[in-house]
């Protein structure tokens, strides 16, 4: 991003707290937007966003993306191995902040093709290898390597047959070890399928230049728009003194793969291994808009709806307790209560039991109420990200063809609900308090608590990250561009969201709090088990799809079933707050007035559980994962989701229990 919007912001958050505070809400939004238009005319070409239409002979570049594996979870540049190089120099292509964020490294290759011409190019022939080098190639190849090859912005794909099932990859790997064999071999030549369909244009067309730029050309009236592209990588055995005495992109015999190991490229110290490719058009009916359906198609929508039915039947087993608490229990005792003479009232105030007893304490001052307050503001804040995010998702906004704009908009989405966050936080606060004094510090504590821990465990994991020289590694001048976003916009709007919240009006207690606190009494087992327990049934209605959640983030495949996931999300919130609710009331009915933080564990503790699948995750399903390193890395991101959802369900049960506590205590006439 352009400095010049971190500038703008920063002299905003300088210059702005000395004026009124209406007229400093006014000028700092004009600020923002002001700072948006700036990093807008500055911003990131969107991949995927227009229709290319190339002429035939028209020369296309495929570009590299980093090296990544299943196994050790660390991306590595593709230049990082002795791989030929474009004439003209390695050069990055530009990324958005979630492109970085992901460790994606897109550079140029050499990999040259021209549209609807089949042909078998020699690349180059390289230096005899190091015993470094040759051990690297060996190590990457062993640790399941894979080259993310792009071209017009679709990730190139290989299938393999299993069982005699075929089996659809992303990328092609580095090398492979035969069973049986000592040796490590090469992927030294690849077989190119590029799928083009015929387009016949009317009028003017839309189409985007290699630096991204959209323009229109009027006179294209046909072309070849290019909806597939597929690889068959082989290792292949050269003669490397022939081989070196041509040039670049020089033609050469068109071979098969090889299926004896003798006729295969080898990796050993000073072997000199020869690079070629060779590439075929094939005219395809797969229209450009769907040429993304066969990476986003993922197989087990009855696994889906079955995750679906069984978070509905949780859902309606927790709405038949509630409606029989509200309609039966709640209802009723209100009824007979109000139906009572004064005499009879004043009698039964002295036999009062279960939750009427605890009137006088039920809004009493739970302890560390400022951390509540944050917690329930940060929840809230994640919550809007959440929902936000997977709508546009689901309506098709944040396609995969838009390498890194979904964790984009995530941040983004984040930094600017932070006047949510503050405004929930303080009025929560005031709630509690009964005045508005402090409500700064809520605020300020609001915008750092969250972004603060996963900025600690950011910088933990990547400090691990840069030791092993790993792409994936965030550079410091990201460090300060994440740090000036949240300074500038995040911070500010918080305080913002926090003055609105001392503005807005309070919430009364329907009760008066007593001046000694009510003796709880003792239970056989701590109430904590019963929170603990809740978590059971949030997580019932998410893991099957939280299955397929970390399988792309892990095992590399597209997720983009986001209409399950918004359904899922829907019922997970109202397990969230009926399990939240009942809870608050069995612990009323047994005299337990400190409902505050239960009610927040009450749901929240399902990221307990979900900490706990991560780690069974990691045990089964990502056995191929090595080492401690990876470990770790896993670990710490998986903590990070774990605390957002904490956040999230702890703060949805909250306030569900708190408006159904004020509602249930405003119903009741006791002096």
């Amino acid at each position: 991003m352009d400095f010049a919007c971190h500038v703008i912001g920063f002299v905003a958050a300088l210059l702005l707290p000395r004026m009124p505070s209406s007229q400093w809400i006014s000028a700092y939004l004009l600020v923002v937007l002001l700072s948006l238009q700036s990093c807008v005319n500055n911003a990131f070409y969107l991949p995927g966003t227009f229709m290319h239409t190339y002429t035939p002979g028209e020369a296309i570049s495929a570009k590299v993306n980093s090296l990544t594996s299943i196994e050790t979870e660390l991306p590595f540049s593709y230049y990082s191995l002795p791989y030929c190089k474009p004439p003209e120099g390695v050069k990055k292509s530009a990324e958005n902040l979630g492109e970085i964020l992901m460790g994606d490294q897109i550079d140029n290759s050499p990999y040259r093709f021209r549209v609807n011409t089949n042909e078998s190019v020699y690349l180059c022939t390289t230096d005899p290898l190091t015993k470094e080098q040759a051990e690297l190639l060996k190590k990457r190849a062993r640790d399941l390597y894979q080259v993310n090859m792009v071209l017009d912005n679709l990730p190139v794909m290989r299938f393999t047959e299993q069982n005699g099932v075929t089996i659809q990859w992303t990328g092609f790997p580095v090398g492979y070890n035969p069973m049986g064999s000592s040796e490590d071999y090469i992927i030294n030549h690849l077989k190119f399928k590029v799928l083009v369909h015929q387009y016949q244009a009317q009028g003017d067309v839309v189409i985007t230049s290699e630096d991204g730029v959209a323009m229109v050309e009027s006179d294209r009236k046909s072309g070849f728009q290019i909806v597939g592209f597929e690889v068959v990588p082989c290792s292949v055995r050269r003669d490397p003194e022939a081989m070196s005495k041509l040039k670049m992109y020089d033609k050469v015999d068109s071979v098969s793969c090889p299926l004896e190991l003798e006729k295969s490229q080898a990796i050993r110290e000073n072997e000199r291994i020869t690079f070629t490719y060779e590439v075929e058009y094939v005219k395809s009916n797969i229209r450009w808009p769907s040429r993304w359906d066969a990476y986003l198609k993922m197989d087990g929508a009855k696994v889906h709806w079955f995750s679906i039915m069984n978070s509905m039947m949780v859902v309606f087993f927790l709405a038949g307790i509630v409606f029989v608490i509200f309609l039966r229990t709640v209802r009723r005792d209100l009824t007979r209560y109000e139906e009572m003479d004064k005499e009879a009232q004043a009698q039964m105030n002295e036999e009062l039991s279960g939750w009427k007893l605890v009137v006088g304490d039920v809004f009493r001052e739970p302890c560390c109420s400022k951390l509540l307050c944050v917690m329930v503001a940060d929840g809230i804040q994640i919550t809007g990200m959440a929902v936000v995010t997977i709508v546009f998702a689901a309506l098709g906004f944040l396609s995969p063809a838009s390498r890194g704009m979904l964790l984009t908009g995530m941040i983004i989405l984040y930094l600017f609900l932070g006047i949510i966050a503050g405004y929930v936080g303080v009025r929560v606060w005031r709630t509690i308090k009964g005045t508005s004094e402090g409500w700064k510090s809520v605020a300020w504590l609001t915008s750092c608590f969250f972004p603060g821990i996963v900025f600690v465990i950011l910088t933990v994991l990547n400090s691990i990250l840069w030791g092993k020289k790993s792409t994936g590694a965030l550079p410091i001048s990201l460090f300060f561009t994440l740090l000036a976003l949240w300074f500038c916009i995040s911070v500010p709007l918080t305080l913002i969201g926090g003055l609105l919240g001392t503005r807005a009006a309070s919430i009364e207690y329907p009760v008066r709090t007593n001046q000694i606190p009510r003796e709880i009494p003792e239970r056989k087992f701590p109430s904590w088990l019963l929170v603990l327990g809740a978590g059971t049934l949030p997580f019932g209605t998410l893991f099957i799809e939280l299955f397929f959640i970390l399988s792309s983030i892990w095992l590399g495949r597209f997720y983009y079933v986001f209409g399950f996931l918004f359904i899922v999300l829907f019922l997970l919130v109202i397990v969230c707050g009926e399990v939240s609710l009942v809870l608050t009331y069995m612990h009323l009915c047994v005299e337990d007035w400190k409902w505050w933080w239960k009610a927040f564990f009450a749901s929240g503790s399902v990221a307990f559980y979900v900490f706990l699948y991560s780690i069974n995750y990691l045990v089964f399903d990502l056995r191929s994962l090595s080492g401690p390193v990876s470990a770790t890395l896993y670990l710490g991101y998986s903590l990070i989701m774990a605390l957002a959802i904490m956040l999230s369900t702890g703060a949805i049960g909250f306030l569900l229990s708190f408006y159904f506590v004020h509602y249930l205590f405003s119903s009741v006439k006791i002096d």
